[in-house]
């Protein structure tokens, strides 16, 4: 029986990794994202972050306005990289049998910040998002970070719209036991605390 490769031995075919390469990697478990032409190989993710991300995913599915879909961890096709937001949202097509979304049809990024995914969370993959004029951006921080307020609650969501600039602004702030009402992509009201059950 052939072992599977335990990481990918194949070059991209120019000096850039893009989101065509990726059919070319083994199918071996791991998840891969292409990010500005670099390959991004993650860790699998801590019960606590796929607690959180199943019960978000409850609760929007509940309020989903007609004609929106959701999908976890689906790579979302912008130029030739293809990041994968923990969930994303969108309207208008989503087929079935490709690899990932195209970028025109998403509404919402959510990611929920690992420890080692911390600097792609926060930094890149937003900027990213951003050039892509993808109009909403969600971030959960599950685990202290730099920058919480005192008596701050975790976990805090913070939501991002894209502004007339072309870079996300905040939008809300909301730390566990604080409900608060989003109104973008469509209205959602959430307590994070709910999200750790």
């Amino acid at each position: 029986m052939p072992v599977p490769e335990p990481f990918p031995t194949r070059l991209p075919a120019g000096d850039r990794w893009t989101a065509t390469d990726l059919d070319n990697l083994p199918d071996n478990g791991i998840r891969y994202e292409v990010l500005n032409g670099q390959l991004i190989v993650n860790a699998a993710p801590k019960p606590k972050h796929q607690v959180l991300l199943q019960w978000l995913q409850v609760a929007l599915l509940g309020v989903l306005p007609e004609g929106y879909w959701l999908l976890p961890g689906i790579g979302v096709l912008i130029g030739d990289d293809e990041p994968i937001p923990d969930l994303v949202a969108g309207t208008g097509e989503r087929p079935m049998e490709e690899r990932g979304v195209k970028v025109e049809h998403v509404v919402l990024a959510v990611e929920i910040v690992s420890a080692s995914t911390t600097l792609q969370d926060r930094m890149v993959k937003p900027a990213v998002y951003a050039e892509a004029g993808i109009p909403n951006y969600w971030r959960i921080e599950a685990n202290p970070f730099k920058g919480r307020l005192p008596g701050e609650t975790l976990p805090v969501l913070f939501a991002h719209a894209l502004g007339d600039n072309g870079e996300y602004e905040l939008t809300h702030r909301i730390p566990a036991g604080e409900p608060a009402t989003l109104h973008s992509p469509f209205e959602f009201t959430i307590d994070p605390a709910a999200l750790l059950r």
